[in-house]
């Protein structure tokens, strides 16, 4: 077999995408259903361990839902022992939701399989091809991030 050219290798690249996103999907969801939460509930506490405590409603904007859902999302999160209401210091009108470490923590030894494996999988880059990874990964949340604003203010696809 010939070399590939820069487009064929593009393609395969962006053609195994799409299987890796859908086998971390099936692992959260069973995570989460481990934990008695949804994968959405999932990615809430990912945003609030990232971003910091939030209100509800500024959760709502975090994680691209109504308000609805995330009150519904916080109550199953909270029967998890996953988060906690908080008084914010600044206002003490306004509650925060903030994870608590042992819900973090229960998550963590959940993915501390993954984490060991990605670790292995990386050990066979050199330093340079890990920067050009971290790169793509970085360009690629940032374009999904962009195409999902695009969509969601009633743009249709191209």
């Amino acid at each position: 077999m010939g070399h590939t050219s820069r487009r064929e290798t593009e393609e395969r690249v962006l053609a195994a995408l799409p299987g890796w996103v859908n086998a971390i999907s099936q692992l959260n969801r069973l995570i989460a259903e481990r934990m008695g939460v949804t994968a959405s509930d999932l990615d809430c506490l990912h945003v609030l361990n990232q971003q910091g405590p939030a209100t509800a409603a500024e959760l709502a904007r975090r994680v691209g839902l109504t308000a609805g859902a995330v009150s519904r999302m916080i109550d199953r999160l909270d029967a998890a022992g996953c988060i906690k209401r908080t008084s914010d210091p600044l206002d003490r009108r306004r509650v925060l939701i903030e994870p608590t470490s042992d819900g973090l923590s229960r998550i963590a030894a959940y993915y501390d399989g993954l984490t060991a494996r990605a670790h292995d999988d990386l050990a066979v880059f050199r330093k340079e091809e890990l920067d050009a990874l971290l790169q793509f990964v970085e360009r690629s949340q940032r374009s999904a991030l962009g195409e999902l604003s695009r969509l969601r203010h009633g743009r249709h696809a191209r």
